[in-house]
């Protein structure tokens, strides 16, 4: 699974994006399919067509959320097109208009009977969209933004939730909490301590890397592509302008620090300063977060398992509870860099190709737009950065 999870990252965004659809949808259908059997297993009867009824939602929040994501991304692309133009000037009325008529499809679909399962199932739905494919869809946008928003978070969980198995197996004492007797409070602090130190390496090393800290944006106008993999194994070391968050630069180290490192190597090394990127310090953000604040994910999933009694959410991970045990945490993360990542991080020019392409096309006429473009092509002409013929082909 560590292989396979590798080689879709060294692949690129389009296998990634995959992957977490593949994963959400996994996960979606396991908790609708623990709602569905266990209203069968308390009332002895399948519900009336609302089986169904769950999918149709779930391609409703899909089609606004992946189309929304689309259109933010691809504006150059999906705004000069006279096929997509329509979908994207009408897609929160398209995506509106789905999830409608699948209420309509509900109210249709009550019997007599069946009224407080058919609301409850309804409301289950609606929960799990929004724990499941809302908060998963901020790891699809944080793969646009560089595959280290996907990268880090990930690892930040995954190490954390292995130091905290280490440190409770060798020193926990403590329970931390009823929801979870395994759990300890030597094992909780413990991964804390480990997750810091290795999300601020990790970070280090993968802001090293432009593979890693490209947009798609970034890389679809540098090299005409999306594939990331085609343009870096070219030889492209220099694939976008980077954040200022990526770049290194000089920290001195505290004296007492210095004296320890010197008399620690028996005056071998005299370290004065280190090389730090800022990404690295955010990191320890991000793992403060993955250490005190995602395991609740695993608890809400554990209170849930408990409420049901069930053991696993499914089998399509043998021995590991199901892939919703698997993800649990990894969406709450997900989710929390996507907002700190654009909150903090992610600079955005305040006139860009896109912006300026959208206010034209949503706000000008056919013949404003005729009169932009010929005025476009003069104002070039005078600048010298396009040929007379080429205004005059035009």
């Amino acid at each position: 699974m560590i292989g396979g999870f590798a080689g879709i990252i060294y692949t690129g965004p389009p296998a990634v994006v995959a992957l977490v659809v593949a994963l959400q949808l996994g996960v979606y259908k396991e908790l609708i399919h623990l709602g569905i059997q266990t209203h069968e297993k308390k009332s002895g009867e399948a519900l009336p067509t609302v089986s169904g009824l769950h999918w149709w939602f779930l391609v409703a929040t899909q089609y606004f959320l992946y189309g929304q994501t689309i259109i933010h991304y691809f504006k150059d692309r999906i705004l000069v097109d006279a096929y997509l133009l329509p979908l994207a000037t009408h897609h929160r009325f398209i995506a509106m208009s789905l999830y409608l008529a699948g209420f309509v499809a509900f109210v249709m679909s009550l019997r007599p009977g069946h009224y407080r399962s058919q609301f409850g199932q309804f409301a289950w739905t609606h929960m799990v969209l929004l724990l499941v494919v809302c908060q998963s869809h901020g790891v699809i946008r944080n793969t646009f933004e560089g595959l280290i928003w996907v990268v880090l978070p990930a690892s930040l969980v995954i190490c954390n939730d292995i130091m905290a198995y280490v440190c409770g197996f060798f020193f926990g004492r403590t329970p931390l909490i009823q929801l979870s007797p395994k759990k300890t409070w030597e094992g909780f602090i413990g991964a804390l301590f480990f997750t810091c130190i290795f999300g601020f390496f990790l970070a280090g090393q993968l802001a090293r890397s432009p593979f890693m800290i490209c947009s798609v944006r970034d890389i679809d106008r540098t090299t005409g592509s999306l594939l990331f993999l085609k343009a870096y194994q070219s030889g492209a070391t220099q694939l976008c302008q980077p954040n200022p968050v990526y770049l290194f630069r000089a920290a001195v180290l505290p004296p007492v620090v210095s004296t320890f490192i010197r008399q620690a190597t028996l005056g071998h090394v005299a370290l004065q300063s280190i090389q730090v990127a800022p990404i690295q310090y955010h990191s320890l953000v991000l793992a403060l977060f993955a250490s005190l604040i995602a395991p609740f994910g695993g608890f809400f999933a554990s209170g849930y398992k408990r409420a049901f009694h069930i053991k696993d959410f499914g089998a399509s991970i043998p021995g590991h509870g199901g892939l919703t045990d698997r993800m649990d945490c990894q969406f709450m993360m997900g989710l929390f860099s996507y907002m700190y990542n654009h909150s903090f991080i992610r600079t955005v020019a305040i006139v860009s190709v896109n912006t300026v392409l959208e206010g034209a096309v949503r706000g000008l006429s056919a013949p404003q737009l005729l009169e932009l473009y010929q005025s476009l092509g003069t104002y070039l002409k005078n600048r010298g950065l396009l040929p007379p013929a080429s205004v005059a082909a035009r």
